[in-house]
């Protein structure tokens, strides 16, 4: 028998919440996605098969109709400055990262990101009553939410806390696993003085542009990944968010999440002052590098990383007027988010830009992003000597044959993380198989294994 809570009867034959069909009906619907989730791959262990069979989704998401709850899909939850901050996780991407956390009954976890409870519960049920689950979020409207969906589902026993999940929860500590449903760009002190040493700890990453979902466990010194997936999260929220890299910028102290600067290496950035460069006078400088934007995406981003540790990406959350004269080099599908790469210094920038009236063709094929076109450099106030380094690094990949990203296409069997607290030395250097990153607290090291 699965562990699992004892749970308390529904008081009435639809659930509470009135989600407007009757039982039979909502279970139809939640063991469909069920099925689907197990069709794909995602649903491979029978623990956490039995945790998506038994915790009702559409009592953490009251109001949605049920045939969109057990969609597939991720459901917003709440929208700060018109950008989401808080979702419902899709429930592929949940399976995955329960599969990578490797729950075992009896255990204690610590998850950072509440949001509406429902990964909560899955992992209440998985532990069974001698494990237990607390859950932090940043946000109070979110944390009452979340409580009471667990006790309409019958999951009181989840403890949710009002608080910074960037400190973790020390009362109850320490942990067999930690989860972060939220992205992080580094790994807080906490998170390592909370974790017991045979204990795993599971974040969505950010290394600038990308996510991968990262089991880690340690080994001597250092944490060292046992499974690596791509994602995609919510950043995390509050005081540590920038240790990572990731600056919102704006015209004062009121910046909100709408505009991001993030960084491969941490750097102190004056928000104010890059925020009037990048709204000032600017001209374009051509290359002569003729690309698509998939070969600039692929290629050439990865390798900025590697040979500049200034390299830098401005992500627009949503379409803005103040935005519009940005040179936005991607487009994410069916999403208002849109993307450009460069290098940050000084407090002054210099970004990667599509020549004077190119528009990208109609990608519904899916070769939109192979049209090829120009690459511009564009110089933003006074800052030439950034726009010329850039340019220079644009050139010497071309000249290099324009090598691809290897560390944009993770599997267990040829990626590894390492992360390293910035007092442990290490004397590995930067090479064709291996990326260095280092943020405010900590030092990532990613692998690629060619044997």
């Amino acid at each position: 028998m699965e562990a699992g809570p004892v749970r308390g009867p529904d008081p009435d034959p639809v659930h509470q919440g009135d989600p407007g069909l009757p039982r039979d009906q909502l279970e139809t619907l939640q063991q469909a996605l069920v099925e689907h989730l197990k069709g794909r791959g995602f649903l491979r262990s029978a623990r956490i098969e039995a945790a998506f069979r038994a915790v009702p989704r559409h009592l953490f998401l009251p109001g949605v109709p049920p045939a969109e709850v057990y969609r597939d899909q991720v459901i917003p939850l709440k929208v700060v400055d018109g950008v989401c901050v808080s979702s419902s996780s899709q429930p592929a991407i949940m399976a995955i990262m329960l599969e990578q956390l490797g729950l075992e009954p009896g255990q204690h976890v610590l998850e950072i990101g509440a949001a509406s409870g429902y990964n909560a519960a899955l992992m209440a049920h998985i532990v069974g009553e001698s494990g237990s689950v607390v859950t932090v979020d940043i946000d109070e409207d979110l944390v009452k939410g979340a409580r009471t969906h667990l006790e309409a589902a019958g999951y009181r026993q989840v403890r949710v806390i009002c608080g910074d999940g960037a400190q973790g929860y020390p009362p109850a500590a320490p942990y067999d696993r930690i989860i972060l449903t939220v992205a992080s760009g580094d790994i807080a002190a906490p998170w390592y003085e909370q974790l017991k040493p045979n204990g795993r700890l599971l974040l969505p990453l950010v290394l600038r542009d990308t996510q991968f979902s990262v089991a880690l466990e340690r080994r001597d010194d250092h944490l060292e990944s046992v499974s690596v997936r791509c994602c995609a999260f919510m950043m995390l929220r509050g005081p540590f968010a920038e240790a990572g890299g990731i600056f919102a910028l704006g015209p004062g102290p009121e910046a909100g999440p709408a505009l991001q600067l993030r960084l491969n290496n941490y750097q102190p950035v004056d928000v104010v002052a890059l925020y009037r460069a990048l709204t000032g006078p600017w001209y374009d400088l051509p290359s002569g590098v003729f690309a698509s934007l998939h070969e600039v995406h692929y290629g050439f981003n990865t390798w900025l990383s590697q040979h500049e540790p200034a390299a830098c990406s401005l992500v627009a959350q949503r379409e803005h007027s103040a935005l519009a004269e940005l040179p936005w080099l991607f487009k994410i599908a069916g999403l208002e988010i849109r993307t450009s790469i460069g290098i940050v210094a000084d407090n002054q920038i210099a970004l990667l830009a599509l020549p004077p009236g190119w528009r990208q063709p109609a990608s519904g094929n899916g070769q939109g992003g192979q049209a090829v076109c120009e690459i511009m450099v564009r110089c933003f106030g006074g800052a030439e000597y950034l726009a010329r380094r850039l340019l220079s690094l644009l050139r010497a990949w071309d000249t290099a044959g324009r090598p691809a990203g290897w560390f944009l296409f993770p599997s267990d069997e040829h990626l590894r993380l390492r992360v390293y607290p910035l007092h442990v030395s290490d004397f590995e250097e930067p090479g064709p198989e291996r990326l260095i990153f280092t943020r405010r607290w900590s030092r990532l090291v990613i692998e690629r294994l060619t044997s």
